[in-house]
């Protein structure tokens, strides 16, 4: 009895009602759903399991990090970034931008606040989202009852920890990219980045600035471009010949470009993908590698190259061709997963791999007031796309069903039911 007594203390549960859509996350893809629906008089709420908005940038970035496309490519609606900052905004100035945009469209989520299942009631037509909210030492669940509900936890919201043999044998330190801030701390030391894309390519770098020995692991073939071509972006200029050309011309006038100005990188270890950059960003959502100042380093030898891990060592890794590298410490540069599968439950409009079934540009709306955003593979240009249509959509219906007045504030209420 004492038991079941410590367990109906454990949580103080209680239900709230919804007055317009529940967005989910508070990163920038909830900010910009939320920023248009304050445009168009929609109150909403929003919740965040963290205590901060855009937590992956807050939280989980290095200090050198920089946006990799010029700022007019990832400005949220509404909204431009500031005239006077840089073509490429560093990590303090975007967190800055955000900040800025959730205060000037009046976006207060809610923090702390842990999702822990989401599922239509088809009974009452209504989602029933049930949540943790507040501290861990004293946990209140609350279910969030709602019309609407956007899904905006991103394409990044779960670290991805590839399982490798040995790992555990391994006496150096491992982390995540999402922990490494900067190179510091490895001075002097061999360090082991296991990834190439634009987060393990920077960090090599960073790391040769610390006066480390960085080796990055190569295993699967990426497209590198050159981040500018004579003084212009290449992504302004990809932009700007696709509206005239197909996307596969486009593609082989810029791998041409990126091997007379970068070289032959095959000799270096780094193969490129047979499908173009394009076309491969398009279909599976990889993206290109935009060189800083890396391949510079990789040609005079600071940064090794090596291919694929085939198992860890006490003190560092047997590869796939044979060889054996020893490391001080080890940085996972390999990417993110989506979290939806883990607690939106009983729909199908998500795929086993938390993305839409249905690709780009018509991803951003499912079945039953369901919606989702940031998962276009797009970056926050997409997700900026999805935040206006599906602002659009709810205003749309929501003027039709309320007809209130446009400047109505966001509020819930308490359900009479207490369980």
């Amino acid at each position: 009895m004492a038991h079941l007594s410590d367990m109906e203390h454990l949580f103080k549960r209680r239900s709230k009602w919804v007055n317009g859509p529940l967005i989910i996350g508070a990163g920038p893809s909830g900010l910009a759903v939320a920023a248009c629906l304050r445009d168009h008089g929609v109150p909403f709420v929003i919740l965040e399991r963290t205590d901060c908005i855009a937590s992956l940038w807050q939280k989980r970035t290095y200090d050198r990090l920089k946006l990799h496309l010029p700022k007019q490519f990832c400005q949220l609606p509404k909204m431009p970034f500031p005239s006077y900052f840089p073509e490429y905004p560093t990590k303090s100035q975007f967190i800055h931008y955000m900040e800025s945009y959730a205060k000037h469209f009046d976006i207060n989520p809610q923090f702390n606040v842990t999702v822990q299942c989401a599922k239509y009631d088809d009974t009452c037509g209504m989602w029933r989202v049930r949540a943790i909210n507040g501290d861990k030492k004293k946990p209140v669940e609350v279910e969030y009852i709602c019309q609407w509900l956007v899904v905006a936890t991103g394409e990044n919201a779960e670290c991805f920890v590839p399982e490798t043999e040995g790992m555990k044998e391994y006496k150096g330190s491992v982390i995540h990219a999402a922990e490494y801030k900067s190179g510091e701390v490895y001075q002097g030391k061999q360090v082991l980045v296991v990834g190439c894309g634009n987060s393990g390519m920077e960090l090599c770098l960073d790391l040769c600035h610390h006066n480390a020995y960085p080796t990055m692991v190569v295993r699967d073939s990426v497209h590198v471009l050159p981040r500018e071509i004579l003084g212009i972006s290449t992504f302004s200029i990809s932009v700007a010949m696709m509206r005239w050309l197909p996307i596969q011309v486009v593609d082989k006038i810029l791998v041409s470009l990126a091997r007379v100005m970068l070289g032959d990188l095959e000799r270096y270890g780094i193969k490129r993908p047979k499908m173009g950059p394009l076309e491969l960003k398009g279909r599976e959502g990889k993206t290109p590698v935009l060189d800083i100042g890396t391949l510079g380093k990789i040609k005079t030898g600071e940064i090794k190259v090596v291919p694929g891990i085939q198992r860890f060592t006490h003190r560092g890794v047997h590869l796939v061709d044979g060889r054996v590298v020893d490391a001080d410490a080890v940085i996972l540069a390999t990417g993110y997963r989506s979290n939806v599968p883990s607690w939106l439950k009983g729909n199908d409009f998500f795929a086993k791999d938390g993305f839409p079934k249905v690709p780009f540009p018509n991803g951003w709306k499912g079945k039953c007031g369901l919606y989702a955003v940031g998962f276009t593979k797009r970056g926050l240009a997409g997700a900026s796309h999805d935040a206006v249509c599906i602002a659009q959509d709810i205003s749309r219906i929501w003027r039709q069903e309320t007809k209130q007045d446009k400047h109505t504030k966001a509020c819930h209420r308490r359900c009479i039911s207490e369980t």
